[in-house]
């Protein structure tokens, strides 16, 4: 069956084939996990035509690439998204994704039968990844994006059953630069501002941060680095006591990390992890949070400062228009502030005094290219120098090789 559908897609591509064009939209390389949008509204677009938020999240140089796979036009597109829970819950990593999803639809002008949905996906279960994939194949699905990291071995294996279908997989680190490629974002970047927010607001000079996973992760732990780095560059006092859950979506466990936290004292909470709950838990207690994906003040809003978000709409919209185009690389996309695809959401008018002049401050540093958050001496809590003046760390490395914590991090 498998072997007669990618006969009958290939068949069907033949007839909607258009010249390659040229454009280097690549990116270098990506990270490691799960994890939505407002950080701006979806940059608006004719129909075919490319955002320009999708030209800047393109190529960083001048040399042209041609495509590497053939142009589908937009009409024969048809796309499916595999998340890991359900876009439903209106707040957190699935919400977010599917949100940027919705604006490449108004982007592009697609219909609502051209995208094609699998909610509650189990990242653990190859299986029902396997079966979820098959059915939007089944459905005539020729892209394919699996928003979760336990999606991303069996796209490999099915980009290679498939050649014809472009598989994209969200975090992770695997690709095959051609039918099967990866994307994130310098999330680290938007983290480090919240951070700047937490570290003058604390009293306590105790913050709490609740990780989906440990030191092993590196996208965690340098995402939890760069708001540790935040709140030092303001604060240098205060200490980030950290929680981890083992577990991207466990609204219980991000629950009772968050009580840990506040029960040692902490007054804000900041977080890495899926639901709102640790935002509430600082709101339930009167003091203050940090929220992630998506604005958390929605959910907790005498609690929230700011939230560390992703406008996926930036992505999606300027991965479909590659497809349509004929530019598509297969190369690894990794952008950030600059390109809009992370931010944070506005600050609440409770932040200290001062908050909004010092975070605009690291961020024209951050813009302009010259500074970034992994640069000039870095100490760990362990004494070591993992980074020296005039040195930045480099993409292999954020995404792949921070296993350590900054020297004002408490690990719990």
């Amino acid at each position: 069956m498998k072997k007669v559908l990618s006969l009958v897609l290939a068949l069907a591509m033949v007839f909607s084939l258009a010249a390659c064009g040229s454009k280097d939209d690549g990116k270098t390389t990506t990270a490691a996990q799960n994890d939505g949008t407002t950080a701006a509204a979806p940059a608006e677009t004719a129909a075919g035509g490319e955002t320009e938020a999708g030209k800047e999240a393109g190529a960083e140089t001048e040399g042209a690439k041609e495509g590497v796979m053939p142009a589908i036009a937009k009409e024969d597109l048809k796309i499916g998204v595999i998340h890991i829970t359900d876009p439903a819950e209106g707040s957190g990593y699935t919400y977010t994704h599917d949100q940027g999803i919705v604006g490449m639809q108004k982007n592009l002008g697609l219909s609502d039968d051209q995208i094609v949905r699998k909610n509650n996906v189990n990242d653990s279960d190859a299986t029902a990844i396997e079966t979820a994939i098959q059915e939007c194949l089944e459905e005539g699905c020729n892209v394919i994006f699996a928003t979760s990291w336990g999606f991303m071995d069996t796209c490999e294996a099915l980009a290679e059953e498939y050649p014809e279908v472009i598989f994209s997989h969200g975090t992770g680190y695997k690709s095959n630069g051609k039918n099967f490629n990866n994307y994130f974002g310098r999330i680290y970047q938007a983290r480090y501002l919240s951070g700047i927010a937490a570290g003058l607001k604390t009293e306590s000079n105790k913050i709490g941060y609740v990780a989906a996973m440990g030191k092993d992760n590196s996208e965690v732990t340098g995402g939890c680095d760069a708001f540790a780095m935040g709140v030092y560059s303001v604060n240098p006092d205060a200490e980030i006591y950290v929680r981890v859950t083992n577990s991207w979506f466990d609204p219980e466990g991000e629950t009772q990390a968050a009580n840990a936290l506040l029960d040692l004292g902490c007054d804000v909470i900041g977080q890495h992890c899926d639901t709102p709950n640790p935002q509430l838990a600082a709101e339930a207690a009167g003091v203050w949070g940090v929220g992630y994906n998506s604005d958390m003040s929605k959910d907790a809003p005498k609690a929230a400062l700011t939230s560390v978000v992703w406008d996926w709409s930036v992505y999606y919209t300027y991965a479909v228009e590659s497809i349509v185009n004929g530019t598509w690389t297969g190369e690894n996309y990794f952008a950030g502030l600059k390109e809009g695809l992370v931010d944070i959401s506005p600050l609440a008018d409770f932040c200290a005094e001062g908050t909004e002049e010092k975070i605009n401050e690291a961020r024209e540093k951050l813009l302009s290219g010259e500074w970034d958050v992994f640069s000039g001496l870095i100490e760990t809590n362990e004494g070591e120098v993992v980074c020296e003046e005039g040195q930045t760390l480099d993409d292999a490395t954020i995404t792949g090789g921070i296993n350590w914590y900054f020297k004002n991090i408490v690990a719990e």
